[in-house]
């Protein structure tokens, strides 16, 4: 039986999938089939984040009902959340006034290709649980890639396969077998649906992640939970954006090209 007010409000806002811990005790789900998601896993991570986050511009990519948005904005970040679902937004909205954090979050409905409309950079980025739901994952990453100044924290389901392998600088066109060693960089593609979910479309193995990585720029210098990365941009990876694949790139988000590869060429 419902007897407080806000416990009201939290029906009315269901389903959730972030369980908020609420300043009055009250919690969003607490029958989550996962337990109390996602809070355990910030128990696990919160200690490789900077505790003191005064000054940082934080983006919350897919930031659902904004759990990690808040406890970002906790340690002092100005946080902007973004996702796609309206229903999420709008609990999201909800619980910046119930934390008394309005002026330290922002949401907006958005897709993370949209980012490249922003003409802002952020120290922290936040990227869990999105990556495989996307259909073009590495156009995101170049994406997101650009706009990271500090650190990246990114999580993706993963293939059992958590060896990585050295890979030569290059190979012969008949050298392929190689490909189906362990700890090759490969992703699973997913045609139909996993876990109940058709919009599960890539599992990488281990080494496709770092791999992908390296390409945009960034390098992983932790691994803090079980298919999670802390990452940061690192000089010696070259982004291939620096290179002849900045002409298909700004292609992909729509951009004219032409110009904009000449001028780069000229410098």
């Amino acid at each position: 039986m419902i007897t407080k007010e806000i416990d009201k409000e939290i029906e009315q806002l269901n389903p959730w999938f972030h369980n908020l811990h609420l300043p009055d005790g009250s919690q969003t789900a607490p029958d989550h089939f996962l337990g109390d998601f996602p809070n355990f896993k910030w128990k696990e991570l919160s200690p490789h984040i900077p505790e003191d986050l005064t000054g940082w511009k934080v983006l919350d990519i897919g930031c659902n009902a904004g759990f990690y948005t808040f406890e970002l904005a906790k340690r002092g970040a100005d946080v902007l959340g973004i996702d796609l679902d309206p229903h999420y937004l709008r609990q999201a909205q909800w619980a910046a006034k119930k934390f008394g954090l309005e002026d330290k979050v922002e949401f907006k409905q958005m897709q993370v290709y949209d980012l490249t409309k922003l003409q802002e950079d952020f120290d922290l980025i936040w990227f869990m649980g999105v990556l495989y739901h996307l259909r073009y994952p590495m156009l995101a990453l170049d994406i997101i890639s650009q706009k990271v100044r500090k650190i990246m924290v990114f999580q993706t389901l993963m293939m059992p396969d958590t060896k990585t392998k050295h890979i030569k600088d290059d190979y012969e066109v008949n050298d392929r077998r190689e490909m189906l060693e362990e700890g090759w960089p490969k992703m699973a593609f997913i045609e139909k649906s996993f876990a109940g979910d058709p919009t599960n479309w890539w599992v990488p193995n281990q080494a496709a992640i770092e791999a992908m990585l390296h390409t945009c720029g960034m390098n992983v210098v932790d691994k803090p939970l079980d298919e999670t990365y802390i990452c940061k941009p690192d000089k010696k990876y070259k982004s291939v954006l620096d290179g002849w694949n900045y002409s298909e790139y700004l292609s992909a988000i729509g951009s004219p090209w032409k110009n904009q590869v000449e001028n780069k060429v000229k410098k």
